[in-house]
């Protein structure tokens, strides 16, 4: 029953984090919510891609996906080419202003954790990243991964 309850200690502060998220996403400029700076951060994580593939990533529906796609198109910070191996879709990239953008973003997630860690010592954070990367390692993407009966 201990070991139970180690991991439903767990479950309650991985809940919890929904707090760090609402503190990152209060941060971002009113032009790029958070759905559009996850379009940008996986088009530099992953390079320029289909909608499709885009949608599959974010893990949410194709219109939602075009949705983000439209806003970030007009902002100019991606653009949509046609794509040559089908004339039909359309290849996704990020522009210049894009990167920018995804800078800008960057910087404010860094002060951010930087203010509130800022009594934390190097090798705290070094363990929560490493334990943060272990921990999604195990439990795996959240599209594929199965929860166990």
């Amino acid at each position: 029953m201990a070991e139970r309850s180690r991991y439903e200690e767990l479950a309650r502060q991985i809940s919890a984090m929904g707090a760090v998220r609402r503190s990152i996403a209060r941060l971002l400029p009113a032009e790029c919510p958070s759905g559009s700076a996850a379009v940008l951060a996986l088009l530099d994580r992953h390079g320029e891609m289909r909608i499709s593939r885009l949608a599959e990533l974010l893990a949410v529906d194709m219109s939602v996906t075009s949705r983000h796609v439209a806003h970030v198109a007009r902002c100019g910070w991606i653009e949509r080419s046609p794509d040559p191996d089908d004339g039909r879709s359309r290849i996704l990239r990020l522009t210049p202003a894009g990167l920018a953008q995804l800078d800008e973003l960057r910087r404010r997630t860094t002060d951010l954790f930087a203010h509130h860690l800022e009594d934390w010592s190097d090798e705290d954070v070094a363990r929560l990243n490493a334990l943060l990367a272990r921990l999604r390692a195990s439990v795996g993407d959240c599209r594929t991964s199965r929860t166990p009966a």
